[in-house]
Order: structure tokens, then C-alpha cells, then sequence
């Protein structure tokens, strides 16, 4: 029972013809379909679900809502009990409302992050298909992500005043969607105030990540690449695009994944995110990252603050 992985991300975007020449050419995800408000939806060649990225035509960037998917409809009822037993407000929301999915938990996060629960969506099948499939299908365009990997979203973090919603968040999804901490980072003279964890619900390192800042926001959306050299042929292709690149190919300490971040033409940061990293299990013990060794977990090479890392997100 219970919820399985991250499904998809709805993302406002400023200029969607822009926007679409970033997702669909640098990226490389697949445009599947586009409803009468203007929203596009796209998947990566290796998800079988209609869409995992939702595009909205937005005055502001930045991302509506995260929703993750969960094995059965009948599991919507058990962890609405558990939710609103922990204290959150929720709304079963009828079919259709997420365009192509069957009913839907809705609700906010001690963050404020508004977040689904659904557990039904159309299905179209991996490009390759499932019958004697190639490695990867033919004309696939720019870095050929292969799915929605994870978010990362900012939580207000004031110590002075008392704020912690990266606690907040942690507790709830632990306690209420069975999720559990793979990394964290604590900070403070005793290493007593949790600053961002990275949290799993499948056997990879993170499905979701909460990190403290001055408000909440989206810090980045992350897509999968298989390794190291599809992350440097990555880099190129956004070169050649004029893609705005916060951090150029590196290697995470937390989750020691393979990574670069940059920028789609309104200000929404991307990940491309490469490697396993390593194996999780209900079993595995958290991995703690002190303060004085922050920038070395975030960014093994150098170990440095990097770019607009923590000051800019939408």
C-alpha cells in the first residue's frame, strides 16, 4: 500500500513557445498533448504514464503543484485518514481534474507546497515498447532525458524565529506517507536544526528533497540520465543552445549523483541527474552532512558555494 513515486510536476512558464524549444529540444522530453488553457503535457522516452511535466501559461515562474503516484485507488482513502489524522486539511478531487487521471488527494504541505495523491493516468507505453525493445528509441532529440526523476523545494527556514518547515515536512511525509530520510544536513553550534533532507519512497538516493531558505519556492526539477558521459554530452548540447547554466558537470556528496544545473527561459531551475548513486531501503540508515562540510556534500569537486545555488529559485 502506499505511495510508489514522483508522477509529475506542473511548472508555470512565461513564454510557452520558449519554453517548449527548451523541454522538448535541449531536454528532449516528448510533447503528448495540450488542453484548452493553454498547459502542455510531455513525458521522457522511458515513462509509460501520458505525462510527468506539466507547462502553464503563468504571469510569474515557478511550479503549482508536485504529484506522486500510489499502487491503488483504495490507498487514496487510507492516507487521506492519515493525513488528516497528522492535522492537513485535504480534498478528494473527482476524475479529470488532473487532466487524463482518475480521483486525486489533494492538500497543502507544512510548507505550503500544494501536493497530489492519485493513483490512475492514462497509459501510453515507454517509446521503445515492451516487446524486444531497443535501448533507446531513434530520434530522440537533445540530451534524451529518460524521466521526471525528483523536485527539490524550498522551506522557510528562520531559527531566530522558530521556523523550521524542512522539519515540518520531513515529520509529515515520514509519519504520514511512509517516506524515509536518506540524507540530511544539520546545522547550528550543535548540530541540532535540520536544514534539508533528502527523502525516498523508491530505492533511489531521493523522490523529493526539502532544503531551508527565507520562503518557500521551487528550487529545482531534476530529470534522469543513465551516466557520466550523457551528463558532459548534456552540458554541450545547452551550450550550443545558449542555456544558462548555474553549475557545469559535477558530482554530488549528498546522494553522489552526477550533476548540472541550469536555467529554462523563465527562470525555473533544472537538473540533469545522472548515476544511481546508491541503493535505499527502509533499513538504511540516514547519512548526516555537518555544516562545515555543506558545500562538500552539495558539491563534492570543489566543496565551494557555486552560482546562484541558494540565493535564486522560483
Amino acid at each position: 500500500m502506499g505511495v510508489m513515486r514522483i508522477g509529475h510536476i506542473n511548472l508555470r512558464v512565461l513564454d510557452m513557445e520558449a519554453a517548449l524549444k527548451h523541454y522538448e529540444g535541449v531536454l528532449g522530453l516528448i510533447r503528448v498533448d495540450e488542453d484548452a488553457d493553454g498547459n502542455v503535457y510531455l513525458k521522457g522516452w522511458d515513462e509509460w504514464d501520458k505525462y510527468s511535466v506539466i507547462l502553464s501559461p503563468a504571469d510569474q515562474a515557478g511550479m503549482n503543484h508536485v504529484a506522486f503516484k500510489v499502487r491503488r485507488d483504495t490507498d487514496l482513502d487510507a492516507l487521506r485518514e492519515k493525513v488528516e489524522a497528522y492535522g492537513i486539511s485535504t480534498e478528494m478531487v473527482p476524475p479529470g481534474t488532473l487532466r487524463d487521471c482518475g480521483r486525486a488527494l489533494k492538500f497543502n504541505l507544512p510548507s505550503g507546497h500544494e501536493f497530489y495523491l492519485y493513483a490512475q493516468k492514462a497509459f501510453v507505453g515507454k517509446a521503445v515498447g515492451v516487446t524486444n525493445p531497443e535501448p533507446w528509441p531513434d530520434g530522440l532529440k537533445g540530451a534524451g532525458v529518460h524521466w521526471l526523476d525528483h523536485a527539490l523545494l524550498m522551506c522557510e527556514l528562520d531559527p531566530e524565529k522558530g521556523v523550521n518547515k524542512v522539519a515540518e515536512n520531513t515529520k509529515f511525509m515520514e509519519e504520514a506517507l511512509d517516506f524515509r530520510v536518506a540524507e540530511q544536513v544539520m546545522v547550528g553550534p550543535d548540530h541540532s536544526i535540520q536544514a534539508a533532507t533528502w527523502m525516498f519512497r523508491t530505492s533511489t538516493p531521493h523522490d523529493i528533497a526539502f532544503v531551508g531558505g527565507p520562503k518557500m519556492g521551487l528550487h529545482h526539477v531534476a530529470f534522469f540520465l543513465d551516466e557520466w558521459n550523457d551528463v558532459l554530452k548534456a552540458a554541450d548540447i545547452m551550450a550550443k543552445n545558449k542555456i544558462k547554466m548555474d553549475v557545469t558537470p559535477q558530482r554530488h556528496g549528498i546522494t553522489r549523483g552526477y550533476t548540472i544545473y541550469f536555467f529554462d527561459p523563465s527562470g525555473n531551475r533544472n537538473e540533469t541527474f545522472a548515476g544511481l548513486g546508491y541503493l535505499t531501503q527502509p533499513d538504511m540508515p540516514t547519512i548526516t552532512w555537518t555544516e562545515e562540510n555543506l558545500w562538500r556534500g552539495i558539491f563534492y569537486h570543489t566543496g565551494e558555494e557555486a552560482g546562484e545555488f541558494t540565493d535564486v529559485y522560483t
